[in-house]
């Protein structure tokens, strides 16, 4: 495995929410729903028989006090269109049972979501790589990749390799990765490498003991679930992200968003102390969407996509990806099986 950068996971496999997905919102039989779905229990398992730091908290998401309860029936709906038939409905008196702090006008308690140790799971992933006899190689961008005789070439360093099989999953930089290849026509094809979109995403840190003991989600709009509130293995909660577009792939935070934060988590947890959201960090999404946008599923994409022998892309792998990721792998070894 080629790594670009110094260590393992430093952009969206660390910079995100950490949360272990159920699989609720995405329309049934795509890749996020089914890959969620089956990710998530693989998830749960490998992280007890790896000892990774994981926990079932819980998820609730709450519809504001003016309405928005049909929406919290469309999420059921879809969820069991997914598969996942434990949400259950919860009134406002049955949500302030639950998180006392609350201001909401009804709600979903999903008991299966939860938390994981994004940092703890790579390691251990890492360790079951080298285990088995490959190797984690950093410091390796993977440049010039072309399609030759009997296989692709790349370069690396001051070396030119060929292998016989090669998977893009370089995240951020995954279509710039294939961007010279083309397709057998000779051309590049929108298919073969869809156009990517980055949105960036704030975190606000909270000081002190967490204001709640599930994770706490607004109705999802637009390009995001909205400014969500968790907790990581610790116990600490933080707020976010937003969805700021960018250009550039950069991580400077920028605290003129926080008037937005705070208006955002006010809406459901009207006891926020605004002097306590400090910022912790920011992250960039690949999406394959631009603002306004409809929904858009990973692209994962073999031969039969894009006609290259031997070369799996992943494209768009932003949120479930986390959670669906033992999946993901399952799927592209399925892929690689066929070929």
């Amino acid at each position: 495995m080629l790594e670009a950068e110094p260590e393992i996971g430093l952009h969206t496999s660390s910079r995100n929410s950490e949360v272990i997905h159920a699989g609720l919102y995405y329309p049934e039989g795509s890749l996020k729903a089914r890959l969620c779905v089956q990710g998530k229990e693989m998830l749960y398992a490998y992280c007890e028989e790896h000892r990774v730091g994981c926990n079932r908290l819980g998820k609730l998401i709450v519809a504001p006090t003016d309405g928005g309860l049909d929406r919290l029936r469309e999420i059921k709906t879809q969820a069991a269109r997914n598969g996942v038939m434990d949400l259950t409905y919860l009134s406002v008196d049955d949500v302030r049972e639950l998180e006392p702090d609350l201001v909401c006008g009804g709600g979903l308690l999903s008991p299966s979501t939860g938390i994981v140790d994004s940092h703890a799971l790579m390691i251990a992933l890492q360790a079951e790589i080298e285990a088995n006899g490959a190797a984690v190689i950093c410091n390796s961008e993977v440049t010039n990749l072309q399609v030759v005789d009997h296989g692709l070439s790349f370069d690396c360093g001051d070396e030119t390799f060929v292998c016989e099989t090669l998977v893009n999953s370089a995240g951020l930089w995954a279509q710039k990765l294939v961007s010279g290849i083309g397709c057998r026509h000779g051309h590049l094809s929108p298919v073969f490498s869809p156009q990517t979109h980055f949105a960036k995403g704030h975190y606000y840190a909270y000081q002190g003991k967490s204001p709640f003991k599930h994770l706490v989600y607004p109705l999802p709009h637009g390009s995001g679930l909205g400014i969500h509130a968790t907790n990581d293995l610790s116990g600490a909660a933080r707020f976010g992200p937003d969805v700021t577009w960018v250009d550039s792939i950069n991580y400077d935070f920028d605290e003129s968003h926080k008037p937005d934060f705070v208006a955002a988590i006010k809406s459901y947890f009207a006891g926020l102390d605004e002097d306590k959201l400090t910022p912790a960090y920011t992250g960039v999404r690949p999406k394959l969407v631009g603002p306004g946008g409809a929904f858009a599923d990973f692209q994962i994409q073999g031969e039969a996509e894009h006609g290259v022998p031997g070369l799996i892309s992943l494209f768009g792998i932003e949120s479930p990806g986390l959670t669906a990721c033992l999946a993901i792998g399952d799927f592209v070894n399925k892929i690689l099986s066929l070929q």
